[in-house]
Order: structure tokens, then C-alpha cells, then sequence
């Protein structure tokens, strides 16, 4: 992976604004009601049934495209309870997400599905990012389910119809194995990860965690005709006039035949702009000791 520097950024950045915390409860609440609303006009829409284990290999044989992460990480001043806690709470989201079946034109929403995470129903306190720093959180860890979820969705032909990025770039990457921003960030239940399918064949999400790994795969009933391809085009530091580094990349995605390996097409997925909460050149020096 190469890396740039460039003293004036491609793209306007505006200077981080730090909301007071009244402001950032209210507006919290605002937005949540405003989701409960769209909800509600729009619940015949979401996906709420479920294939049976037993399924999903006989009815729906096809693995459109399966990926796995790791649970535990190594990451500077974050203790490592949090993360087993995190493993906890991936396990109870995926009592209400594997198996479920995305009918033509159904749209998948995460929060609908899993609701919200509380300690009635067994969520421990997790990692959770906010304003640059991490605080501990009910709930914490579950955006990296929405992280494997959104990866293999871009593998597939499903629509994200909706999907949030971190504005903020806590640690350096550590055995980053997919390109930066390349995931997608989750607060309940304004911030959502929902995919809709605009195919004409049911997709089923089976997700399972094995030997430390959160595993995930879309299963489909007939042979997609194409694959998917995704790619980093740039990747960049940017100095800000304001101060401080942003983090810049671009997202492409190839869908390329089967048949006849021909690149149908190169489409752009997302870019990204994120504040760096640490120098670029840790990260510099950290890939280029990755290289030699």
C-alpha cells in the first residue's frame, strides 16, 4: 500500500467543530425518534424472517462470498476485557441476525434487526468510538459485525442503501488487511448499515463465530454470473490549514464476468476523509517496515 503526503487537501475538510454535550443529547434524541418514525411508515419494507440452520446449505447452497476478522486486536491503552466483552456481544447480535432472508426489494436494516443493545438483554460494556477517543459502552464492539456485513455486501450484488464512516482515525493500522475505511461505523439507531436487495433472488446472511474469528457469508439459491472486485485507487495524508492530518482514500469496485473475465464495470464506492488521532509518519514508517 503506498502513501502520500500533500501539504493542501484534495478535498475540503471544514475545521473539526467539538459539540457541547447538551447539544450532542438532544440532537441524539432527535434523530432517534426521526428513525422510530421512518420505521414505522416504512416496516413492510425490512426484513424481519429467518432461515432455520438447517437451511441454509440445502435451500440456499450458494456462497456468494464469505470473510472473516479477527475478534481479539491489539490496541494501545484498551483493555483487553473490553474485548472479551466484545465477543460476548457479537454473539447475542448474531442470535438476531444469521439466517436471515433478504427477499427481492426487502431491505436489510441492522438496527431493526438487532434492536437496541441494553443490559437486560445480556450487552456488556464495549469499546465505543466517540469524538476521537474511545469511551466504554453498552453494546460496544458490535461495528465490527457491521464492518464483515458491509465488506461482503460490496462482493455481492446487493445495494447499501445506507452506511456511515468513522470521522475519526484512532490507532494505526495494525495487520490491516483491507483497505482503510472500508468498514462501517453503528450508534443505535440513527447511525445504521442497511442493504437492500434489488436482484430478483433471496440472499440469506449466515454468521458464526469460530476459533476467535467473527466469520460471515451471503448465500444465495443461484450462481451469481459475476465477481467483485474492490480496490483502493489513492490513499493519502492530508495537512489541514486548521491543523492536524486527515486520512484520504478512494474506494473502487470492478464487477467482472465469470465467462469471460471481462471487466463490466468500475464504479466508485466511497471516499474517505478522517482525522487522524496520531502522526501520519508512525503510520509511514510502520508500512514501510511491513514492505521490507
Amino acid at each position: 500500500m503506498g502513501f502520500s503526503f500533500k501539504k493542501k487537501p484534495i478535498l475540503g475538510m471544514n475545521q473539526r467543530v467539538h459539540r457541547g454535550n447538551l447539544r450532542l443529547f438532544f440532537g441524539k434524541i432527535y434523530f432517534q425518534w426521526k428513525r422510530y418514525l421512518i420505521w414505522f411508515l416504512e416496516q413492510k419494507s425490512f426484513t424481519t424472517n429467518k432461515a432455520a440452520p438447517t437451511e441454509f446449505k440445502e435451500k440456499y447452497p450458494i456462497s456468494v462470498f464469505k470473510h472473516s476478522s479477527p475478534i481479539y486486536r491489539k490496541l494501545k491503552d484498551v483493555p483487553m476485557y473490553l474485548q472479551e466483552n466484545k465477543k460476548v456481544n457479537l454473539s447475542i447480535a448474531i442470535s438476531k441476525l444469521n439466517g436471515v432472508i433478504l427477499q427481492p426489494n426487502q431491505v436489510f436494516s441492522f438496527w431493526y434487526l438487532v434492536g437496541k443493545p441494553t443490559k437486560r438483554k445480556g450487552y456488556l460494556p464495549g469499546m465505543q468510538l466517540r469524538n476521537g477517543s474511545f469511551i466504554e459502552r453498552t453494546g460496544g464492539g458490535l461495528c465490527q459485525m457491521a464492518n464483515l456485513i458491509y465488506w461482503m455486501t460490496l462482493h455481492s450484488p446487493l445495494e447499501v442503501k445506507e452506511r456511515w464512516r468513522h470521522s475519526f482515525d484512532i490507532f494505526p493500522d495494525s495487520e490491516r488487511t483491507l483497505p482503510f475505511g472500508s468498514g462501517a461505523t453503528l450508534s443505535y439507531n440513527y447511525i445504521d448499515l442497511q442493504i437492500k436487495n434489488t436482484t430478483k433472488q433471496p440472499f440469506v446472511l449466515h454468521l458464526w463465530i469460530e476459533d476467535d474469528l467473527l466469520k460471515g457469508e451471503w448465500l444465495t439459491d443461484i450462481e451469481i454470473p459475476f465477481l467483485y472486485q474492490v480496490y483502493e485507487s489513492y490513499h493519502g495524508f492530508h495537512a489541514e490549514p486548521w491543523g492536524g492530518y486527515t486520512r484520504r482514500n478512494t474506494i473502487r469496485r470492478k464487477k467482472i464476468s465469470k465467462d469471460t473475465k471481462e471487466i463490466l464495470e468500475d464504479v466508485l464506492v466511497t471516499e474517505n476523509t478522517a482525522w487522524m488521532m496520531y502522526e501520519p509518519l508512525l503510520e509511514s514508517k510502520m508500512d514501510s517496515r511491513r514492505n521490507n
